[in-house]
């Protein structure tokens, strides 16, 4: 199977998931790394990027 880097961007680029409730949020990661991003739910701060399939 042959694997696009158009999708893939697409689908795992900048996709954070919350520790917590496990909701996805789309946010760049220098701001996920400086805590000033939470979540929209639950509002934690503690993401963790989306796992690549």
């Amino acid at each position: 199977m042959v694997k696009f880097e158009e999708a893939m961007a697409r689908k795992q680029k900048n996709i954070f998931v919350c520790r917590s409730c496990k909701s996805k949020i789309r946010a760049p990661s220098l701001k996920v790394a400086q805590k000033k991003i939470s979540c929209r739910k639950c509002s934690a701060k503690k993401l963790r990027p989306k796992r690549k399939k």
